[in-house]
């Protein structure tokens, strides 16, 4: 029927593939998974590392207007108001959505490279038109629209970067050693996206204390210039990887069977969507306008000062993520998750109940604050991520995984919607209050619909969705260059099979 030994491995492979039983096509296919030549490997490892370098731009990027609202409310007190901030914040999480939809896409019907070199050109384009943002005649509404606009864009590229380095780096992961892929996928995923936020603030404190309180624009400029540096260091690595061996044999580029998928995991969809929903809702808007809370908690505009709280609260943060990594593997992804939804309940009542208080003692306060963003950190910060790579098979882990992470940045816009008016209207408290009935409903959300599958190696997942298409009568290619045309024959090997039998 082709022109292969029909006695080669591959081939075998393949057939196995529509038989009852597939233990052997299982153990053959994760052992293939592992093996790889010397380029292969050294891709591998610098895949994980250029994910690791490309997200810490998306998390400067996302906490790049923390300390850029407070300067824009001093230089432009009555023009920068909560609704323009919002306007502002909300244009990289809208073009994060569209990101992370379409690049997971694209990760998956073209391939990881192409979505990560997107991904980068994409970042460094808006942070340049960011940086020389300027107004018609100097105008401080001009100026705004064009941040709009330059935020927008920039938002395309790091949303596209959560499905495309993610995807890579969990695969790049589970090809050097599958116990380890949850620990390294947080460290080089959520661990330096939560390291942006503290960077952000140390850029911007290294600049002021040069530039001068009396030179802001200066600040903001070379501040959002900084974030032009970061995505360009990993650009050449990323013209020279090498696709994971998982997705050169699985990937599935033409006719793909989507409504297969939304049958098989529409529930998986639920929890890792739903999650990550509630998660960005709480911790998006707490990141962006956590300058402003500290800066009114202060009361007397020190600028410097509001920034050196900052800090101090990314710091308190950034443990938890390194806690998350340390126990998702002894106590799984799921129980993980779900004790830090359990911190946003406890901290979120501490801090919302007794928010009178407690303000009145800065650093009480300030830690408090850092602790319940550490819990978050450690739980839903680090596992959804990796429940959303781990979960789906290779062929549609671009799509699901971005798919997930939109409806995450949706209620993170959202939540930055509604922040400014449960301030005015509720009080301060109920922010925190807020956050924790968010914290008790994802509990819920995680333990009925996440699934967990801590130690399970990739390579399984993707052999049973082969095998649940086979059984839904699906046909198509499977893999690239060699692999497409040896999968593509086996429907219709199995069907010549079938027919033997019944004759």
């Amino acid at each position: 029927m082709f022109d292969k030994d029909t006695t080669s491995p591959e081939t075998t492979l393949a057939l196995d593939l529509q038989k009852p039983s597939s233990d052997a096509y299982r153990s053959e296919s994760k052992d293939a998974a592992h093996e790889l030549n010397k380029r292969e490997s050294i891709s591998a490892y610098f895949t994980i590392l250029a994910a690791g370098f490309g997200l810490i731009s998306d998390g400067y990027q996302n906490n790049l207007m923390t300390m850029t609202n407070v300067i824009f409310k001093q230089l432009y007190p009555k023009d920068y108001t909560s609704a323009v901030s919002t306007r502002v914040s909300n244009s990289l999480l809208i073009g994060a959505v569209l990101g992370q939809i379409f690049v997971g896409l694209i990760c998956d019907r073209l391939g990881r490279k192409v979505a990560l070199v997107t991904t980068t050109l994409l970042i460094v384009i808006g942070a340049t038109l960011g940086t020389a943002a300027h107004g018609a005649h100097g105008s401080a509404q001009g100026l705004f629209w064009f941040l709009t606009i330059a935020r927008g864009i920039t938002g395309v590229g790091v949303g596209g970067e959560y499905p495309a380095s993610s995807t890579s780096a969990s695969e790049a992961a589970n090809e050097k050693k599958v116990s380890s892929r949850g620990p390294v996928f947080i460290m080089v995923t959520n661990f330096v996206l939560c390291l942006g936020g503290p960077v952000a603030v140390m850029v911007f404190l290294i600049v002021v204390s040069a530039a001068g309180s009396n030179h802001l624009e200066t600040v903001w400029r070379i501040c959002f210039g900084f974030g032009i540096l970061l995505p360009t260091t990993v650009f050449f690595f990323r013209l020279r990887m090498l696709s994971s061996k998982l997705y050169r044999k699985g990937a599935i580029k033409r006719r793909v069977p989507y409504w297969l998928v939304f049958k098989r995991y529409w529930r998986t969809l639920i929890g890792t969507c739903g999650a990550w929903f509630l998660y960005d809702f709480v911790t998006f808007p707490n990141g962006v306008f956590s300058g402003s809370i500290i800066a009114s908690v202060i009361h007397n505009n020190d600028i410097k000062k509001t920034a050196e709280w900052q800090l101090l609260l990314g710091a308190i943060a950034l443990p938890g993520v390194i806690v998350g990594a340390l126990l998702c593997n002894k106590l799984g992804r799921r129980n993980t998750m779900c004790l830090g939804f359990s911190g946003y309940l406890v901290f979120g009542l501490i801090i919302g109940l007794a928010y009178d208080k407690i303000t009145n003692i800065i650093p009480l306060f300030v830690i408090f604050y850092g602790l319940m963003q550490s819990f978050g950190n450690m739980g839903p910060g680090d596992m959804l991520g990796l429940t959303s790579a781990e979960s789906y098979p290779t062929p549609i882990r671009g799509t699901c995984y971005g798919i997930s992470a939109a409806i995450g940045k949706t209620g993170a816009a959202l939540g930055t919607q509604a922040f400014t008016p449960i301030q005015n209207n509720l009080g301060k408290r109920w922010t925190f209050i807020v956050a924790a009935i968010c914290g008790v409903t994802g509990v819920l959300v995680t333990y009925f619909f996440v699934p967990d599958l801590t130690g399970v190696d990739l390579a399984e997942e993707d052999v049973k969705f082969m095998k649940y298409l086979a059984e839904n009568g699906w046909e198509g290619e499977v893999g690239e260059d060699d692999d497409k045309e040896l999968i593509s024959v086996v429907a219709k090997s199995a069907d010549e099979d079938e027919l033997n039998e019944k004759a």
